[in-house]
C-alpha cells in the first residue's frame, strides 16, 4: 500500500509539473509562431491530459479488493496507457498536417530567442522527471508510472532535437526548416505512441511476458530443491502493479498435504525473496509417474521405479509449456 500511495504522489506531482510546461511551452509557440515549438506544446497537452488520467487510474487501482473486483482494480493502469499512446499518435499525426500546410503556406517566425531558453529549460525538466518517474514505475511494477516515464524522456529527447532545429533556424534564417523539423519530431512522438499503445494492449489481453517468465524460471532452477520434480504450465497475469503466477508443481506421490504444502510455499518464498514480495502464486501439485523417476534428483528414494537418467534443466519452453512430467 506504500508503494502505491508513493505512485500517487509520484504523479500528481508530474501532473502540476506538465501544467507548468505547458504554459511556459504555449508562451514560447505565442511569441515566435513555430512549428517546431508548437510540437512540444501539443505533446505537453497530451502529457497533462494523460497524466491526471493516470492519476485517477492510480487512485481507482489502490483500492482494495471486493466482491464485484476479486483481483483488485489494477487492469486501469493498462486503460490509462493506452489512452496516453491514443493521444501521443494523435498529436503526432496533427503535428505533421499542420507542419506540412506550413511549408507550403510558411509562416514568419519572431523572438526565437526567447523560445529556445524557454523550450530548453523545459527539456531538462522533463528529461529528470521522467527519468524519476520511469525508475519509480519499475521498482513497483506500474506501467502507468514506466509508460509516462519513458513519454517524458522520448519528450525531453525530442526537445534537444528541436532545440537544434531552432538554432539553425535563428543561424540560417531559412524559416521552411521549421517545418521540416516539426515533421520529423511529429514521426518520433507518433512512433513512441504506437510503442505504448502497443504494451498496453498487450497487457489487457494478458500477452505472456517473455523476460519476466524467462527470469522466473532461472530463479528456480537456481533454487531447486529435491522434491520439486518438474514445473510446467508456468503462466504470468499482470493485474496494474500486481503480478499473478500460476505453474504445476510436480513432488514425490507419497508426500502427505501437509509435505505437499510446505513445497509449494517454499516456491512462493523463493520466487517473491528473488523477483518480487508482492507476487501472488497458484501452485497446482501434481504427483510424480513412473516417467518422472528418470529425471527425479531426489538421493535415497525408497519408492523409485527406474533409475536416474539425467537431471533436466527448467528452460523457458520446457516450463511454459502444458507438458506433463517426464514426457519431454
Amino acid at each position: 500500500m506504500n508503494s502505491l500511495s508513493d505512485n500517487i504522489r509520484l504523479q500528481l506531482f508530474v501532473v502540476l509539473i506538465g501544467v507548468l510546461l505547458l504554459v511556459g511551452k504555449f508562451t514560447a509557440f505565442v511569441l515566435t509562431n513555430s512549428n517546431a515549438i508548437l510540437t512540444d506544446a501539443l505533446e505537453s497537452i497530451i502529457n497533462v491530459v494523460a497524466g491526471a488520467f493516470s492519476l485517477y487510474s492510480l487512485v481507482l487501482s489502490s483500492r482494495p479488493r471486493d466482491e464485484n473486483h476479486p483481483y483488485g482494480h489494477g487492469k486501469i493502469e493498462f486503460v490509462a496507457a493506452t489512452l496516453e499512446g491514443s493521444l501521443i499518435l494523435v498529436a503526432g499525426g496533427a503535428i505533421i498536417i499542420k507542419s506540412i500546410f506550413n511549408l507550403i503556406d510558411p509562416v514568419p517566425l519572431e523572438r526565437l530567442d526567447i523560445g529556445i531558453i524557454l523550450i530548453a529549460a523545459s527539456g531538462v525538466i522533463n528529461y529528470v522527471v521522467g527519468l524519476m518517474t520511469e525508475r519509480k514505475g519499475r521498482q513497483n511494477n506500474s506501467m502507468v508510472l514506466t509508460a509516462g516515464g519513458k513519454h517524458l524522456q522520448t519528450d525531453a529527447y525530442s526537445t534537444a532535437g528541436i532545440l537544434i532545429g531552432l538554432l539553425l533556424i535563428y543561424l540560417t534564417g531559412l524559416i521552411w526548416l521549421d517545418s521540416v523539423v516539426a515533421i520529423i519530431f511529429g514521426l518520433m512522438i507518433g512512433y513512441t505512441g504506437y510503442r505504448i499503445l502497443r504494451s498496453s494492449i498487450a497487457g489487457i489481453m494478458d500477452e505472456a511476458d517473455y523476460e519476466l517468465l524467462q527470469r522466473i524460471v532461472k530463479v528456480l532452477n537456481e533454487n531447486r530443491r529435491e522434491n520439486w520434480i518438474d514445473i510446467h504450465n508456468l503462466r504470468v497475469i499482470k493485474y496494474g502493479s500486481t503480478l499473478h503466477i500460476d505453474c504445476h508443481l510436480t513432488v514425490p506421490w507419497y508426500l502427505n498435504v501437509l509435505e505437499a504444502h510446505d513445497e509449494v510455499e517454499a516456491v512462493g518464498k523463493v520466487v517473491r525473496e528473488k523477483i518480487d514480495p508482492s507476487i501472488e502464486l497458484f501452485i497446482h501439485t501434481d504427483p510424480c509417474i513412473v516417467e518422472s523417476c528418470a529425471v527425479c534428483t531426489k538421493p535415497g528414494c525408497q519408492k523409485r521405479r527406474n533409475d536416474f537418467i539425467e537431471r533436466v534443466e527448467w528452460d523457458f519452453d520446457k516450463v511454459i509449456a502444458d507438458r506433463k512430467h517426464g514426457t519431454y
